[in-house]
C-alpha cells in the first residue's frame, strides 16, 4: 500500500468511497449521496502543507482515504486537526484503517498539529475500536443529535493529544 497526496484526478474515486458508506447509516450523516461537484470546495480546503487529502492505494486501485480538517476555524483551535478515514468497501476489515490511523499519527507533528479529533456516531463501534486502539479517549458525546432513519443517534468525539 502506497499513501500519497490526493490530486484532482482522484476526486471521483474519493467520492465513490464516501457515497459507498451512506447506506450504512453508520459513517456518515449524509443520507444521500453527493455530487463530485458539490465535493470540489471541500477538496480544495485540503492544501497538501497545511491540511492534507491522502489516498491510499494499491495497483493502481484507490482503497481508502484520510484527510485533515480545520477543527473549528479559529486561530486558538490551529493546533488541532479533525481526522476523517474512509476504506472502498472491498478495503474494510482488513487493516487498512489501522494502517492509516497509524500513518496519521506519525505525520500529523509535521503540519503542526499537538491534538487530533474524531467525530463518530456512537453505534459506529468498529471506527471507535480503531481510535480507542490508538490512544484515543472519549472526549464527549452529543446525545441524540442525529436522526437516521427514523432513529435519533449520538455523535461520540474523540481524541489525543499528540
Amino acid at each position: 500500500m502506497h499513501v500519497r497526496n490526493a490530486t484532482i484526478g482522484d476526486l471521483e474515486a474519493i467520492v465513490a468511497i464516501y457515497n459507498s458508506t451512506i447506506a450504512s447509516r453508520q459513517v456518515t450523516a449524509d443520507l444521500e449521496p453527493v455530487t463530485l461537484e458539490s465535493r470540489l470546495a471541500w477538496f480544495d480546503a485540503h492544501d497538501a502543507s497545511t491540511y492534507p487529502l491522502w489516498v491510499a492505494e494499491r495497483d493502481g486501485s484507490l482503497l481508502g482515504w484520510v484527510s485533515f480538517s480545520s477543527f473549528y476555524g479559529r486561530a486558538a483551535y490551529r493546533r488541532t486537526a479533525e481526522v476523517s478515514i474512509y476504506l472502498a468497501e472491498e478495503s474494510r476489515g482488513q487493516g487498512l484503517g489501522a494502517s492509516l490511523l497509524e500513518t496519521v499519527l506519525k505525520r500529523a507533528p509535521e503540519f503542526g498539529f499537538t491534538t487530533l479529533v474524531g467525530f463518530i456516531f456512537g453505534h459506529n463501534t468498529p471506527s471507535l475500536a480503531l481510535f480507542e486502539k490508538f490512544g484515543f479517549q472519549r472526549f464527549g458525546t452529543l446525545t441524540g443529535v442525529a436522526e437516521l432513519e427514523g432513529v435519533r443517534r449520538d455523535l461520540v468525539i474523540v481524541g489525543r493529544a499528540l
